[in-house]
């Protein structure tokens, strides 16, 4: 094949993933090999590619890559979450959209359209990863609502129950009037609001004009109140003691009734009890024997309960109650007041307190059994400071609503029926013919018809806490070979804001179903924000398509784009320019490649520099590697890739290809090409985690490949440095110094880069045996050790080594002995500051050793550098 004189990504990527594909190079089936398992945080079904998608799986990919080229058998899951709110949602639009209401059709009829729907759009944002390189094992694609993950959701809860750690019953719940079902905690967002704080006058039965006052941020539900309480500790409502008070406009009496939970403090100290719709006036209600009176419908509207403003939005009734409450003399006063309101996390309308029977999971069991691992890195959370969020909900965890009143989901096998008494029980089984069975227990003459099951499905997340067993049918068949293998899980990649919705419960999942955690490392992204912080939103206009993105600069250097932004745990500053940088650095690598590819090659001997260069480069490669490996243990990814990226742009292109580059017209030799070939395939598989593309089509065009031979399965074997190796990189940094201070003498006296030059080492040469390098990278014609430099030279330090480059007519006296003058008054002052340091006998004896040892170091580095520019002074002086 051809190289094409410029990087193409569209040509490439299409034709890579497509090989990949075809040569099943993504499977994986258990073998002797150790394995390494990630599986996709699902997307919702009703989700397309967004930024937070784009980084989220360009790290699970970065990590699958290395693990197959560290020759493990790695195998990432993909697969999507049915997400019922927010496809229920969709699905209701759509239907709406064709004049279709939901309570037209049955249940059986709604679910035919959902199931539509999802097969239509549920596989959209699984074929857009495809663009972005992500090596799932597509055979493997799972869905939280196909046969195996349902079976499995159902067994669970009913062993579960069997367990009596699920239970059926009325608290009070979060309601969502816009999705019409219950939410769980964690599903409720808070934020901090301008309210108003409404003060309201409640007569005192049968003593006319007097009244109590209530403060109250929610006016509109004052058609539940049954109770006015009071602290009994509160000197200044003793007066209301064992008296009645009447609900404004309502006209109900209800009595004043004591007890401490008042904060005397807030408002008047008077609280009106609504126990229908505040989880605290539920507790009061029940502790004080308090009639509950629900006036809100599901929907949020007001209802015939209330018996006032029934069918009205409660936001409406807010607004008209305050002006009724006025016109009627009712209304004390209003002020400004900031509280916070809970949200839905799905619908982002505020929740409503609601008394509703529900299904619930009992939490403290879970706590118990997923706090320690996580606190003892059995569990590792990257980065740690997550242990801290972990540790303080599990401590403060509440029972879990599972129950959702919606029909898109998993529904709950739970079966009611008419016992042979006549009253109404339930059972909770598997199947319909179980529930029977255990039905019959309790009335022989049951039939299937007299069974009606639970109208509610499960919370989404009941589902995807199980996702790392289930996606190997762990749950259904415990003891299959590939839970077996592949559980525990390696790594699990996702967004800190779920870590109470999906991490924490998948451990509590793992420990309950497979004794033992679900996976071993948990690496939080952050949240993927534009450069000047915002948040990405549709609205802002400031969240760029993916699609197009990856149109414009490629999937690699998109890639590459995302993560040199992106460390762990903290926001991402995304910027388009990085992009383009990583598109550019494509270039470099392509431009590099057919550099190299390009040049003659003899069978001729080896020149001296070439062979300190490709000894270097190799004792590099083995540096670099040993960095990543480290920052990839430390799941610094981020800085990984700029390890690699450094390498590649400054030591590989900039150093090395300089260093061996044969005369123009000249051939390379035959050992040194070799070398530098083989470097490249090694270069290019350090890259391949990252840059999946253009590693793949390069390393095909280095020799003839064989069909299906891929990058990504060719074994990055490297061993460590040699104390040899590390005096030699260390020894290369100081050449690199003195080449670089060669070039600079050039570029500030104005000397052609093609005229040769003489370099003088001062006193001593340590770099003598790397002359050959150094002669080549800076056109030296000769390096000569002196005692004294060239009165006319141009002198600059390598550390406390000095070398000087003889300049004759070609220098400036006067100008630079201003240079050298203003660079010794520098010194001088730097000097005095680190003397008057040392000097300070408290400093000396307080601060720690290292520290001390710095700072004499840097005492005796400028002494040194001093002494050198004086001596420098001296010599243009005799000029």
């Amino acid at each position: 094949m051809e190289l094409a004189s410029k990087y193409d990504p569209q040509a490439v990527e299409s034709k890579w993933y497509q090989y990949w594909l075809d040569n099943k190079l993504f499977s994986s089936k258990p073998d002797s090999r150790e394995p390494y398992t990630i599986v996709i945080p699902p997307p919702n079904v009703t989700g397309v590619l967004h930024m937070g998608h784009m980084l989220n799986n360009t790290i699970q990919d970065i990590l699958v890559r290395r693990a197959r080229m560290e020759g493990k058998n790695a195998c990432w899951v993909p697969g999507t979450d049915h997400a019922s709110i927010a496809t229920e949602a969709k699905v209701v639009n759509k239907l709406a959209q064709q004049g279709i209401k939901k309570t037209d059709l049955t249940r059986d009829e709604f679910l035919r359209h959902a199931w539509d729907w999802t097969n239509e759009h549920g596989g959209i944002i699984l074929k857009q990863l495809r663009r972005l390189g992500a090596s799932c094992d597509w055979d493997r694609t799972a869905f939280t609502m196909d046969d195996k993950r349902s079976e499995g959701v159902i067994k669970v809860f009913c062993d579960l129950y069997d367990k009596g750690l699920i239970y059926r019953g009325a608290r009070m719940v979060n309601w969502d009037p816009q999705a019409q079902t219950a939410l769980s905690d964690e599903e409720v967002i808070y934020k901090e609001e301008h309210s108003k704080l409404y003060y309201l006058r409640y007569m005192v039965a049968g003593e006319p004009g007097k009244y109590a006052i209530v403060a109250t941020t929610r006016p509109e539900t004052i058609m539940g109140d049954t109770a006015m309480c009071i602290n009994p500790a509160d000197p200044k409502n003793q007066w209301l003691r064992g008296k009645r008070v009447i609900v404004p406009l309502v006209g109900r009496e209800i009595p004043v009734i004591e007890d401490d939970y008042v904060d005397i403090e807030f408002g008047t100290g008077c609280l009106k009890v609504t126990p229908a719709h505040d989880i605290n006036d539920h507790a009061l209600g029940l502790k004080h024997n308090l009639k509950t009176i629900d006036i809100f419908n599901d929907n949020g509207t007001i209802s015939e309960a209330a018996g006032m403003y029934v069918g009205m939005d409660r936001m409406d009734v807010r607004r008209q109650i305050e002006q009724d409450l006025n016109d009627a003399g009712l209304m004390e006063k209003v002020e400004d007041y900031n509280n916070k309101v809970g949200y839905s996390e799905r619908t982002n309308v505020p929740i409503e307190p609601k008394l509703s029977t529900q299904w619930f999971l009992s939490m403290k069991h879970f706590a118990d059994i997923s706090l320690d691992p996580v606190m003892t890195d059995e569990v590792q959370f990257y980065p740690a400071k997550y242990k801290n969020t972990y540790r303080h909900w599990l401590e403060n965890i509440k029972d879990w609503c599972i129950s959702r009143q919606l029909w898109w989901g998993h529904r709950i096998p739970a079966y009611y029926f008419t016992t042979a008494e006549g009253k109404r029980d339930f059972v909770v089984a598997r199947s319909a013919e179980e529930a029977l069975a255990e039905a019959q227990k309790k009335n022989a003459a049951l039939t299937a018809a007299g069974l009606e099951q639970d109208e509610d499905c499960l919370d989404t997340w009941f589902s995807s806490w199980l996702w790392p067993i289930s996606v190997f049918d762990g749950v259904n068949n415990p003891d299959n070979e590939e839970v077996k293998y592949y559980y525990p899980t390696s790594d699990l990649v996702t967004g800190p804001d779920i870590i109470f919705f999906w991490v924490a419960r998948m451990i509590m999942a793992g420990y309950e179903y497979r004794g033992t955690f679900p996976f071993k490392h948990v690496y939080f992204t952050g949240i993927v924000r534009d450069k000047l912080g915002r948040k990405m939103s549709k609205s802002l206009g400031n969240s760029p398509d993916p699609l197009m993105l990856i149109d414009k600069y490629g999937a690699d250097g998109v890639r590459m784009g995302m993560m040199l932004s992106a460390p762990a745990g903290n926001d991402i500053l995304f910027d388009e320019g990085l992009c383009e940088q990583g598109r550019n650095f494509n270039n470099k690598i392509w431009n590099a490649f057919r550099l190299v590819k390009g040049w003659q090659v003899a069978e001729c001997g080896q020149p001296a520099a070439n062979a300190t260069a490709t000894q270097w480069f190799e004792a590099k490669l083995k540096q670099t590697n040993a960095e990543v490996d480290d920052l990839f243990r430390k799941y610094r990814i981020s800085e990984a890739l700029m390890a690699v990226y450094r390498l590649f742009w400054d030591e590989f292109s900039s150093w090395y290809l300089e260093m061996i580059k044969p005369a123009y017209g000249q051939p390379i030799d035959k050992k040194t090409y070799d070398a530098t070939i083989q470097f490249f395939e090694t270069l290019l598989k350090m890259l391949h985690p990252f840059m999946p593309f253009i590693t793949e089509e390069l390393w095909q065009h280095i020799c003839d490949r064989k069909d299906g031979e891929s990058i990504m399965r060719d074994k990055l074997e490297m061993a460590a440095m040699t104390a040899d190796e590390e005096r030699l990189a260390a020894d290369i940094e100081c050449v690199k110094q003195i080449v670089s201070g060669v070039r600079t003498v050039r570029n500030q006296k104005n000397i052609a880069p093609k005229e040769a030059l003489t370099l003088q080492a001062v006193g001593t040469n340590k770099y003598e045996a790397y002359g050959c390098v150094i002669r080549k990278m800076a056109n030296l014609a000769t390096i000569d050790t002196v005692t004294d430099k060239d009165a006319a030279a141009a002198a600059f330090m390598v550390g406390t080594d000095e070398f000087a480059v003889p300049l004759g007519d070609m220098i400036d006296i006067e100008a630079e002995t201003a240079k050298l003058e203003a660079q010794l008054k520098h010194l001088e002052g730097f000097l005095a500051g680190i003397r008057k340091k040392l000097s300070n006998e408290k400093f000396v004896a307080n601060a720690p050793e290292a520290v001390v040892a710095m700072e004499r170091k840097k005492q005796s580095d400028s002494e040194e550098k001093i002494a050198a520019i004086k001596e420098s002074l001296a010599a243009l002086k005799k000029n």
